[in-house]
């Protein structure tokens, strides 16, 4: 008997087995870890805190298993122990603001390994950081060193150095404490104090302040006073003299450098053993200043120098009218101004340079234009050691226009535009040119650059020779000059080319000249002619001072069939193309001679052949006919049987149906055949048939091809059929058998 199981009773069995052989296979299994944060997660600084880490863990009797511990800090490795305590506790002695941040554990038992949540562990508190220098009272130039503490404070910090509100030093470290250098290069109120700050990733953290120590900077005497003699306000050519006074009774002055300084430029760098002494100019007006140093530290003071023009700078005058070489020029040198009080003008002495070179010693030159008076004029007035120089000006004679030389720019084709030039080699801009012809001016126009030519643009219509003139002029009337005349050939495009073929194209022969002549209506030579030939190739270029051109095709054969055209041009550069003549080369008279004698000679022969063949094919007929008659049968003499080839037959005339008798007549024998007919039977008759024409009926004359042989009764005169010899027709369709077919 056996038993069922039930379904449910097979799995739960599976279920027991896989669990027994698990717990088998790994005797302790981690359900759950858990990190605890004593006291509290959120603690004061210096607080000792504790992270346990307790895995709750199935295991079996007796067993026992080491266990890792891996502690976390802002998802970061903090520590790793290993041992067989069910928990493990991380100390962290004596809390910083540091320690704050985002805590986990995990466990791990034989490859397994199972982690609690985060937990967020708070630190309060900044330690205060100290404040400390190594001196509080000090002198422009010395330095002081500061030091900012937080004793036991951990993590990166930023410290940060301060007077009042103004930052002095900032450095980051992971040090509890920074050092700061400063050297007081001005005496100014100091209270310094130090503060830091801490990151602890997404939030930073900000001490108190330190305490403030005041630092009292006395002030390095080192300040000169300036001296300026005779006054603050002078004039021109009065002497200046500059003092800078220190106190040199403080130690520390011997290493003092003093210097003279006019809107940053340095007059003088050794101030402190003499004085400066300058002669007074108007450009020297400004600012000057004693500037004092002694290592680090610089003080000055300065004053503002007045300085009264003696005289004004002088002006040069040029005519400002155009002077052209040959004419009268006036240069002369003025001021507008001087000090009445120092000078008088006649004190103020002038010179005119040309070039660098003294020209005259007035404030006046005249002279004649020309090349050797030009050049750049500068002037000077000079009074009680003053000299001052007015602005360089150039001046240059301008130099009356050349005669014009008039050219063309390439040659002139009628009705197509073209180009004049015109131009004076020498003269000074502008230069007006204008182009005339027939005293009639045409175009003008104005040149204002060197080396550019006046160009103007003319059209002629007619192919006559014309004439043109060129005028230019720079100074009015005074300066007109003209140029040659030039003669302009106008040169005329060539016409449509015409090509004449000599001999015609319909009477040409083999083995002539072929002449071919191109010529055109119009065209200035010289003439360029091409001819080409039926693939488009040129098979002649010439070039003739006429209007037409030729070209020979000796002893032409029937290869030189084809389409022919030439081409003409000139130096107008227009090319031209005529009409396509065709040439047809025939034979030449005795080859056609010849072709109809060999004709007419192979007519004759064929038609000699059809005659004979004609006469051949007659004979065989007649002769069949003859051995085709013989008596049908003993039984019946009027009974005759004729048996006929289908030639014969298909070529005589039809018999009427309703006309059934026969006409016979009898041929008479010829002379030659006589014997023979003796020798034959009396009964044997050769009969001729006239057969009136009469439609055929196709049931009794059957059609045969070829030599086979046709049959026909002949009936007598009563109309009784007779049978048909066959032995006979057997001997006639053996006897024509051999027989040529007839000739059409």
């Amino acid at each position: 008997m056996q038993l069922k199981i039930q379904p449910s009773l097979r799995i739960g069995t599976i279920l027991l087995l896989f669990l027994f052989t698990s717990e088998e296979a790994c005797a302790e299994t981690i359900r759950s870890v858990e990190l605890i944060i004593q006291p509290r997660n959120e603690v004061q600084r210096s607080t000792n805190v504790s992270l346990i880490c307790q895995p709750e863990v199935i295991h079996n009797t007796g067993s026992q298993h080491n266990y890792t511990y891996i502690f976390y800090k802002d998802y970061l490795l903090l520590n790793t122990v290993q041992t067989n305590a069910t928990n493990y506790i991380y100390f962290i002695p004596d809390s910083r603001v540091s320690h704050s941040g985002k805590y986990k554990c995990a466990v791990v038992i034989e490859r397994q390994k199972w982690e609690s949540s985060v937990e967020d562990l708070t630190v309060k508190g900044l330690l205060t950081p100290v404040l400390t220098v190594d001196k509080q009272t000090l002198t422009e130039g010395d330095a002081v060193t500061a030091i900012c503490a937080a004793e036991g404070e951990t993590g990166s910090l930023t410290f940060f150095f301060k007077n009042g509100p103004k930052e002095l030093y900032r450095q980051s470290t992971k040090n509890h404490k920074v050092e700061y250098n400063q050297t007081f290069e001005k005496c100014e109120p100091m209270n310094m104090f130090c503060y830091y700050s801490i990151n602890l990733g997404d939030t930073v953290d900000i001490s108190d302040n330190s305490n403030v120590i005041s630092i009292h900077i006395q002030e390095l005497m080192i300040k000169s006073e300036i001296e300026v003699k005779p006054s603050t306000d002078v004039i021109e050519g009065d002497l200046l003299t500059f003092n800078c006074i220190v106190d040199k009774t403080q130690k520390k002055n011997s290493e003092l450098k003093i210097s003279l300084l006019h809107e940053h430029t340095m007059l003088s760098k050794n101030m402190t053993q003499k004085d400066h002494i300058m002669i007074a100019k108007a450009n020297d007006s400004g600012k000057y200043e004693c500037y004092s140093k002694l290592g680090s530290v610089s003080k000055s003071s300065s004053v503002n120098i007045t300085i009264k023009e003696l005289f004004s700078i002088p002006v040069l005058s040029i005519p400002s009218e155009e002077v052209f070489e040959g004419e009268h020029f006036t240069i002369s040198c003025q001021i507008s101004s001087f000090a009445s009080e120092r000078i008088q003008s006649k004190n103020i002495t002038y010179l005119i340079f040309r070039d660098k070179t003294l020209v005259i010693r007035n404030n006046s030159y005249s002279d004649t234009a020309g090349k050797v008076t030009n050049g750049k004029y500068m002037c000077k007035a000079e009074a009680k050691e003053i000299i001052k120089e007015s602005l360089a000006v150039v001046f240059r004679a301008k130099v009356l226009v050349s005669k014009p030389e008039i050219s063309l720019d390439g040659p002139v084709i009628m009705d197509k535009p073209f180009w004049i030039s015109c131009h004076s080699e020498n003269g000074s801009l502008p230069i007006t040119y204008s182009l005339k012809r027939n005293n009639i001016t045409l175009n003008r126009t104005t040149v204002s650059y060197p080396d550019k030519k006046a160009k103007f643009l003319a059209l002629l219509s007619t192919p006559s020779d014309i004439s043109y003139l060129c005028e230019a002029e720079n100074n009015g009337q005074v300066s007109i000059k003209m140029s040659e005349t030039l003669h302009v050939t106008v040169i005329v495009p060539v016409g449509k080319p015409l090509l004449t073929v000599l001999p015609v194209p319909e009477n040409i022969e083999e083995g002539h000249d072929v002449t071919l002549i191109c010529g055109i209506s119009k065209g200035s030579p010289p003439i360029n002619f091409t001819f080409y030939d039926n693939n488009h190739t040129p098979i002649n270029t010439t070039t003739v001072q006429s209007n037409s051109s030729s070209f020979v095709l000796s002893t032409v054969n029937r290869e030189k069939n084809g389409n022919y055209y030439c081409k003409a041009s000139n130096v107008a550069g227009m090319l031209s193309k005529s009409v396509t003549v065709t040439i047809k080369v025939s034979l030449a008279k005795w080859k056609k001679v010849l072709i109809a004698a060999f004709s007419m000679l192979l007519v004759t022969l064929l038609i000699l052949f059809v005659v004979m063949r004609y006469k051949a094919k007659r004979g065989k007929r007649e002769m069949a006919a003859k051995l085709s008659v013989k008596p049908a049968s003993p039984k019946s003499d009027d009974s005759l049987t004729l048996s006929l080839t289908h030639d014969t037959l298909y070529n005589a005339p039809t018999v009427g149906v309703n006309n059934k008798e026969s006409v016979w007549s009898e041929r008479p024998p010829d002379v030659a055949d006589q014997d023979s007919l003796e020798s034959q039977n009396e009964g044997d008759v050769e009969y001729t048939e006239v057969v009136h024409p009469q439609p055929v009926d196709p049931t009794r004359i059957p059609l045969r091809k070829g030599t086979d042989t046709v049959y026909s009764e002949l009936q007598t005169s009563q109309g009784a059929p007779e049978h048909i010899n066959h032995q006979t027709l057997i001997e006639y369709a053996e006897l024509n058998h051999d027989l040529p077919d007839p000739v059409d």
